[in-house]
């Protein structure tokens, strides 16, 4: 069975002059319940569905499987989820050891801005660079599923 272990934290500061690869991202999510989610990504040339499901409610350890398909179907499969389309930029950050993963919002969701770690383990120790904010893993407001229903801009002034 696939894991992901992740931790996210919400982005303040210059994290740009450590990125060494950036590419243009289209998710949408084609099922979307209280525990498991199906998405379908664009991801600069490729295309993947993915499942994940939580273990239980606030691990940071989730089932997930992910499975590479054609990117005109991915395209097509994009069409039904409307207005739910997230559109972002991930920009690639190698610190120590680890991989983050800082997510640029566009449209809806301008303006937020959120690093990924994955980890081996939860309890992983990882070192933390200087633009790394706030521990946001486990706050269902910055699951990109949830931001394909409810923008960012719709809440971030009630922060």
């Amino acid at each position: 069975m696939a894991y992901e272990i992740e931790r996210k934290f919400l982005v303040n500061g210059d994290y740009k002059s450590d990125v060494y690869k950036s590419y243009p991202i289209q998710q949408g999510y084609l099922s979307l319940t209280g525990v498991s989610v199906v998405r379908v990504r664009i991801r600069g040339e490729q295309a993947f569905i993915t499942v994940k499901s939580a273990l239980e409610e606030g691990a940071i350890t989730r089932h997930e499987w992910e499975y590479e398909i054609p990117v005109e179907d991915a395209a097509e499969m994009l069409t039904l989820c409307g207005e739910g389309v997230i559109d972002k930029t991930r920009h690639l950050v190698k610190i120590g050891d680890h991989l983050f993963e800082v997510d640029e919002f566009h449209g809806k969701n301008e303006g937020l801005l959120v690093a990924e770690v994955e980890l081996e383990s939860e309890d992983e120790p990882f070192e933390r660079p200087e633009w790394l904010g706030e521990e946001v893993t486990g706050n269902v407001r910055y699951y990109n599923s949830y931001l394909s229903i409810h923008s960012y801009k719709e809440w971030a002034t009630q922060l």
